[in-house]
């Protein structure tokens, strides 16, 4: 009985909902190569399949076995695994696009935050929703989802309202993943500014990748670059939207906005730094499997902290958001591409 007793107090309760957020996200993991080889090439990412299955589980989340543990994943857990996507970025990969790129990016991501908060605002959807929507297409879909939404105050339809994001994030990205490399060969753009314009304006990491290298080897890797590019800014964004909400009057429901302590950036820094130096130092052949490992932790706990929001958010929930959520989330889409195609045929 003492060691069982023990346990509890080890992990704080966390341990059985901890389990359940892990059992979801590994049979996420299983199932997509699985639904890919049935449907004969197309699937659901693991973290969306993640998300569905918590919700589909969610009665489990009114057990209280489970709560400090789902809890616990969708916090910290969450946290850990954004910082450590730092191993993912080299300065200098995002030094070699040059100011012009440079500057467009940030300035597209700036544009379509703020129009997903003011659509937001302007739809009577609260600005909390506008500032996932804003962020998840103007970085990187469900992680800056994630991230956003640990600066954003609670109100009662917000864990819906981070997976809606994550949901059209992915539906969205799969659509334009078509769509946009004919359209830049509409306009009339060559490899280069078609892979500038991908990368920018595809929300999903997944799709950036398989839009570009459609088009070419030089579309691919700029794409991929510039999507890195983005994904380095994310938690400038985060910070940068949590100080701006917390500005704003809350709305009845919503409690007033916080920024909780950086650490988690910094650390997000601080592995970007080690990635971008020590592959060309004599421990490069050291590093290079703990950098394998270290983005492996990072997506397998991206992978549990989205079962845990899955198990949180009802999926009468979700479909009750609306149209105007709809409009929200297409309006912030449309806005990084229009800012995308006007900037790519400016910088030429």
């Amino acid at each position: 009985m003492a060691e069982r007793a023990g346990v509890p107090r080890l992990f704080g309760g966390r341990l059985p909902g901890l389990a359940l957020c892990l059992a979801i996200a590994l049979g996420a993991a299983l199932a997509s190569p699985v639904l890919k080889s049935a449907t004969g090439g197309y699937t659901l990412p693991p973290i969306v399949l993640a998300l569905l299955a918590g919700m589909v589980l969610n009665m489990c989340a009114d057990d209280l076995r489970f709560a400090p543990g789902i809890e616990y994943a969708v916090k910290t857990l969450l946290r850990y695994a954004i910082a450590l996507l730092g191993f993912k970025i080299a300065f200098s990969d995002i030094l070699a696009l040059g100011p012009g790129v440079a500057w467009l990016v940030i300035l597209a991501m700036t544009v379509t935050v703020v129009a997903g908060v003011r659509f937001a605002q302007f739809l009577d959807r609260l600005p909390g929703f506008g500032a996932l929507a804003g962020a998840a297409c103007a970085v990187c879909g469900a992680s800056a989802t994630l991230a956003t939404a640990t600066v954003v105050p609670d109100y009662p339809q917000k864990r819906a309202d981070i997976a809606f994001s994550v949901v059209m994030a992915n539906g969205v990205s799969t659509l334009v993943m078509f769509a946009y490399p004919a359209l830049a060969a509409l306009i009339g753009f060559n490899d280069r500014q078609t892979g500038i314009l991908l990368g920018l304006t595809i929300h999903d990491m997944a799709q950036v990748v398989g839009a570009g290298y459609a088009v070419s080897e030089t579309a691919g890797n700029t794409a991929v670059i510039v999507k890195l590019f983005r994904i380095m800014l994310l938690l400038p964004v985060v910070m940068g939207i949590g100080l701006w909400l917390k500005r704003l009057q809350p709305v009845p429901g919503e409690v007033k906005a916080s920024v909780p302590a950086p650490l988690f950036a910094l650390a997000f820094i601080l592995f970007a730094a080690l990635n971008s130096i020590l592959p060309s130092t004599a421990l490069a052949g050291a590093y290079a499997p703990l950098r394998d490992l270290a983005v492996e932790a990072s997506n397998a706990g991206l992978l549990v902290a989205m079962a845990a929001l899955g198990l949180g958010t009802s999926l009468r929930a979700l479909f009750s958001v609306g149209f105007g959520h709809v409009a929200v989330f297409s309006g912030a889409t449309l806005a990084i591409l229009f800012i995308g195609i006007a900037g790519v045929r400016l910088l030429g």
